[in-house]
């Protein structure tokens, strides 16, 4: 705080002129008030998503449930039984709170969460394959954001690359001519975040689960976007789900739960009980735990999906199930709603939206968009505005205009946006000096 005013003075000393100097000086303290204010202000905020990409990584993915907040904000206002069994009334298990839910949605299966994919990854890699080789088809050593990269985190867990096969084609009998005392699993990485199209071949996961099992070693396939059911209600067909790698006979499937899942964020291992106890007994997992919040805010999602009411609760998959008619008429609403504003030429015509954080990577959903100029301001200065705007409002450009995409915006934050487009509109007009 001392600082932010030695800051101020120092700017006024360096003035020039006394004029300056007094004008500084008369407003001295709401000066100083309003950076003190700002240097307290959280740098973590609340903003609109209006880029029309679902699950966007850059703004936190999945935005999560009433009730999911509801459980953080029951939880996290005092104490909870995290760690104790109130049967017992002694000491118990953090991972039973979501493992009692998975059950219900996988009864042949156990579960264990850790605090994102790439910890479940490296947990299960560190168990079963510490100082041997996990092998993996060249096609999918893949980067999965952030510039980490899956070569990377198998280093990292212990484990030793064993790479079979070319980009394109790898098939079962690559695998198995590999295979050794040496090896300690066998990795498949689901290409959530891209496509390899034309001359391609590749072992199916059935072909790699009974080699597993004929050589006794563990499969793990890194499932990505964890979705927990089909896509193809929502025109995205060809996606794979959850219960269809286990169902596949794979010992371990690792997925996220703040992707498609619509959760908080976590890594989730699902799989044979037996595997799942070793990756729990790993010191490692002690690190790569939790906390109660999470838990919380987990069990309220996957509550959602065993009552069957995941599509009506939880934002991404509403999101998802959005028709672009819907969209459209919500679109022109508020444009209605917008017609006097000044100096904003918004108009509602048919775009794209994408569900994002590494999900159906080819895949776009038909949706209507607000497209957005102004004279003389730049789509790149217009969207800056927005960014700057209580809460900030993020979307896109195309073709030198502002797309706002409404799939992406909730009907209650309507409101927020039109605000954000008459601020807009104000700043505009101020900025021609025209008021």
């Amino acid at each position: 705080m001392v600082e932010k005013t030695r800051a101020f003075l120092a700017e006024l000393r360096r003035e020039s002129s006394v004029e300056a100097i007094d004008r500084g000086l008369a407003g001295i303290e709401a000066a100083i008030r309003a950076r003190l204010s700002s240097a307290v202000e959280p740098s973590l905020r609340r903003a609109l998503n209006a880029t029309g990409i679902i699950v966007h990584t850059n703004l936190g993915r999945a935005p999560l449930s009433p009730a999911a907040i509801a459980a953080i904000a029951e939880i996290g206002r005092g104490y909870s039984n995290l760690e104790l069994d109130l049967e017992t009334g002694k000491r118990g298990s953090r991972h039973r709170h979501a493992e009692r839910l998975f059950s219900a949605l996988f009864p042949e299966e156990k579960a264990l969460v850790v605090n994102n994919a790439a910890a479940a990854l490296m947990l299960a890699l560190n168990t079963f394959a510490l100082g041997k080789e996990v092998v993996i088809s060249r096609g999918e050593l893949v980067e999965i954001g952030g510039s980490f990269r899956v070569p990377e985190i198998l280093e990292r867990s212990g484990a030793r690359l064993r790479e079979v096969g070319t980009t394109n084609k790898t098939r079962l009998a690559d695998y198995a001519s590999v295979v050794g005392p040496e090896t300690g699993a066998i990795l498949r990485v689901h290409p959530s975040n891209f496509r390899i199209v034309g001359f391609t071949e590749s072992a199916t996961t059935e072909d790699l689960v009974h080699l597993g099992k004929e050589r006794g070693l563990p499969v793990i396939e890194d499932f990505g976007s964890g979705n927990l059911i089909s896509l193809a209600p929502f025109g995205l067909p060809g996606e794979p789900t959850v219960p269809e790698s286990l169902a596949s006979g794979i010992d371990l499937c690792i997925f996220s739960g703040d992707k498609l899942l619509g959760g908080p964020q976590a890594g989730m291992l699902v799989g044979e009980g037996q595997r799942i106890e070793a990756c729990r007994r790993n010191p490692m997992a002690r690190a790569l735990r939790v906390d109660k919040l999470v838990y919380a805010a987990l069990e309220a999602t996957l509550s959602s999906y065993v009552r069957g009411r995941a599509v009506e609760e939880i934002p991404v998959l509403r999101m998802l199930a959005l028709s672009a008619e819907e969209i459209r008429k919500r679109a022109l609403a508020l444009v209605e709603r917008l017609l006097g504003v000044e100096k904003l030429s918004i108009e509602v015509q048919p775009g794209a939206s994408f569900v994002g954080g590494g999900a159906a990577p080819d895949a776009e959903l038909p949706t209507w968009v607000l497209a957005i100029r102004a004279p003389h301001r730049s789509a790149d200065s217009l969207l800056a505005a927005l960014r700057r705007n209580r809460p900030p409002v993020l979307a896109r450009i195309s073709e030198g205009r502002v797309l706002v995409d409404l799939r992406t915006v909730g009907p209650e934050e309507e409101s927020l946006l039109e605000d954000a487009l008459r601020s807009l509109s104000r700043a505009v007009i101020e900025e021609r000096g025209e008021r």
